[in-house]
């Protein structure tokens, strides 16, 4: 009966993993991939009004927006992506090889006018009928542009005006700009190539008729201009402030990276699952397998593009979900070990790990949602995934693998095989009928509050090192919170910085970086912002010379500023709002103690980039909020054992206080090891296998986490402690109705 039951249960398990990998498969074929993973095109516009006295709204946003996606149908690239950011307007069009098409369509505000050959305006495109221009030809036979009129009342107007001027001719312009251009310098360049100027015609009577721009016309510039006509005039003026460019081989070798990489981390977690939980252990690497289907699914309906930075978070997901497993079975081993029977032992766990894991997925959601409220870009795509993410972890990890194991363990059949469900030891677990008590125990010996000194100390010595390493050199800034331009060169030659320097000298730019990187490309960083109408001619300087394959990245001093102050607000912020979770959740004390610890932990990764050089990017900033949020997980978890034994065994003496501290480390040790593996063993499958473009986000995740265990161990607690101490010496106020006896010290923070 027991083996029918689980084979019922076995094949429910099965059925739904066939279905996660017949979803996932699909999925994965048809999702949108960013720029840094199949190359493109990135565009970033400043949106100001063409009229004065008018504001730029939502309204003038979301009309430019529009306008932007008919000129991109004109370039022919599909699944655009276009966001408004503020007043900016980010364009990412992957694919794109022609840069300065792409920027000329784009950005030309394509208004055309018809004016006297005194700049008199005349007419506007208004009187044209929507979508009404197209190619014609000339009496002689060459390419033209025909505009078909709407208001043909007002161009009769128009025409008879100019008919009875003493110079009869109607200029047509396009994009004409005051003080910039004239009909009287422009008159001999009028109609060439590369003028405002598109036309002169003479009116020697009023006409309504359609209209025919001649020029100097080629097919292809022909058909260019009736394109931008047809998309309409740019209802904004578009500035462009920052761009980056990828090229197709660099995309295709970071997602191949990227993808080998997270197998390899993915195989790794699930194998050591396994090892460690046995049949748990197998279910819950199923749940990870359903867990990644779920999460690419509803990132697939979101119409989310995916980027380097958004399978980073995913596999850093994968960690979290791995983490909501690991703190559930541990529970279920204490509860084994303290003599319960399965049955018993599972319940109790699922009970006591429950809350523990929901603060922590709750912190680490503070953490995501600010970085989406804030961030740009690749952040943002980061934020998107992670809190898809969290939200997968909650219904798979925590509520579908709970559920499946619960059913495995009604079956029965797994009563006298403890070891084959979890790997807990049949001779470990104490019958309590016969009076047996607990004897396995783990870090006996590890005082930790002795200990702490070490840490502490060595801490100190990092962040200090750190501090004189920056205090001199300064943090090596990357692009985004410098400004300038990043240049990346994939040449099979041997580059060398005075020969690279020597270049940019010749261009007329100053290099302050070269670096060779791991993946045999060279990065170089120049403190100019390289103008849009130079990127190509840099580019083609280096690629004809070197036969290299270069990418370009531009970022103004406007996007630098605005990137810093959004770093700073999102610190500010997710620490503010961490610190009132945790002090509504554990009391005030708690959080005091946390917040000095992520501190800490933020400070002693800063210091490590200090020193060793690695570049401070937008993304290390997502690295940041991050790490608060892992280490927020430990320090919850940390402290929720910390609470649950100081409820047991009260302390009334700075030993009780101390005991109670180490007994609750030694409790959570064996899961903090075994969550900073899953999480540190991906990450360092990235570093090692994975692409290199965000090196910085995966050293920062990996230098944060194991740090983020050590503070929760030696800083956060023992600050508590500290705490507690110095209350306990505190002078306690009898209850009025116990005024002869005090029955129970209180203590604020536990139980005042």
């Amino acid at each position: 009966m027991e083996k029918k039951m689980l084979q019922g249960k076995l094949f429910l398990v099965i059925f739904l993993l066939i279905i996660s990998i017949g979803v996932l498969i699909p999925v994965l074929m048809n999702l949108k991939l960013g720029l840094d993973l199949q190359g493109g095109f990135e565009l970033l516009y400043n949106v100001t009004p063409i009229e004065e006295n008018t504001k730029v709204d939502e309204d003038l946003l979301r009309s430019t927006r529009q306008t932007l996606l008919r000129r991109i149908d004109v370039l022919g690239v599909t699944e655009p992506s276009i966001s408004i950011e503020g007043d900016r307007i980010r364009v990412q069009l992957a694919g794109v090889t022609n840069e300065d098409e792409a920027r000329s369509v784009l950005s030309q505000t394509a208004s055309l006018t018809f004016r006297d050959t005194s700049d008199n305006l005349l007419m506007t495109s208004s009187v044209l009928k929507s979508g009404g221009a197209r190619v014609s030809m000339d009496q002689s036979g060459r390419p033209a542009v025909a505009l078909s009129i709407k208001d043909n009342d007002a161009f009769y107007k128009a025409t008879k005006k100019v008919s009875e001027m003493s110079d009869n001719r109607i200029v047509i312009w396009l994009d004409y700009e005051e003080g910039r251009d004239s009909f009287e310098r422009e008159e001999e360049m009028c109609g060439s190539d590369g003028s405002a100027c598109l036309s002169a015609a003479t009116v020697s009577q009023a006409f309504s008729g359609d209209v025919i721009i001649q020029g100097n016309f080629t097919e292809e510039s022909a058909n260019d201009l009736v394109d931008l006509i047809n998309s309409g005039s740019m209802p904004a003026k578009l500035t462009e402030v920052s761009s980056n460019s990828v090229g197709a081989s660099f995309g295709t070798n970071a997602l191949v990276k990227t993808v080998t990489a997270g197998i390899i981390g993915i195989g790794i977690i699930i194998a050591l699952l396994i090892v460690l939980y046995r049949f748990s252990g197998l279910i819950a690497s199923v749940g990870i397998i359903i867990y990644t289907s779920l999460t690419f699914f509803i990132f697939w309906l979101l119409g989310g593009t995916m980027t380097l930075s958004g399978i980073a978070a995913m596999i850093i997901g994968i960690g979290m979900a791995v983490d909501s497993n690991v703190i559930n079975f541990s529970r279920i081993k204490d509860e084994l070990y303290e003599g319960a029977s399965l049955k018993e032992a599972y319940e109790k766990g699922n009970k006591a790990s429950f809350g523990t894991i929901m603060d922590a997925n709750i912190t680490t959601l503070i953490a995501a949602l600010v970085l989406f409220v804030l961030g740009q870009s690749s952040v943002k795509g980061f934020a998107t995934v992670l809190i898809i993410s969290i939200i997968s972890t909650l219904l798979i990890m925590v509520f579908l693998v709970r559920w499946l194991l619960r059913k495995f363990v009604q079956t029965g059949y797994f009563d006298d095989k403890v070891g084959m469900f979890i790997g807990v030891k049949k001779e470990d677990i104490p019958n309590l009928s016969k009076g047996e008590k607990r004897t396995k125990y783990f870090w006996k010996k590890i005082d930790f509050v002795k200990s702490r000194k070490i840490f502490i100390i060595c801490a100190f010595v990092i962040i200090i090192l750190g501090g004189v390493f920056i205090f001199n050199k300064g943090l090596s800034l990357g692009v985004d919170f410098r400004g300038g331009t990043a240049i990346t060169i994939d040449t099979s030659e041997n580059l060398t910085e005075k020969k690279i320097s020597s270049d940019m000298d010749s261009l007329g730019y100053d290099m302050y970086s070269f670096e060779k990187q791991s993946d045999g490309s060279y990065s170089i960083k120049i403190s100019e912002t390289v103008d849009t109408d130079k990127t190509s001619e840099v580019k083609d300087y280096l690629n004809d010379k070197y036969d290299a394959k270069t990418d370009i990245e531009v970022i103004s001093d406007m996007v630098r500023n605005d990137l810093i102050k959004n770093a700073v607000l999102s610190l500010i912020i997710s620490m503010v709002a961490i610190i009132i979770y945790i002090s509504l959740r554990f009391k005030f004390d708690y959080g005091i103690s946390s917040i000095i610890a992520l501190v800490f932990n933020v400070l002693i990764t800063i210091a490590f980039f200090g020193i060793f050089r690695f570049e401070v990017s937008n993304i290390f900033i997502a690295a940041i909020l991050s790490i608060i949020g892992y280490s927020v997980n430990d320090v919850i978890i940390t402290f929720d054992r910390i609470r649950e034994i100081y409820n047991k065994k009260k302390a009334y003496s700075e030993r009780g206080l101390i005991n109670i501290v180490n007994e609750s480390l030694r409790g959570v040790l064996n899961r903090s090891i075994v969550t900073t593996l899953t999480a540190v063993i991906p990450l360092g499958c990235l570093i090692i296998f994975g692409s290199h473009e965000i090196l910085s986000f995966y050293v920062a995740m990996l230098v944060g986490m194991v740090t983020g265990v050590l503070t929760s161990l030696f800083v956060a607690s023992q600050l508590w402690l500290e705490i507690e101490k110095r209350n306990l010496k505190k002078p306690k106020k009898p209850k009025k109705e116990e005024k002869e006896e005090v029955s129970e010290i209180e203590i604020k923070g536990i139980n005042a």
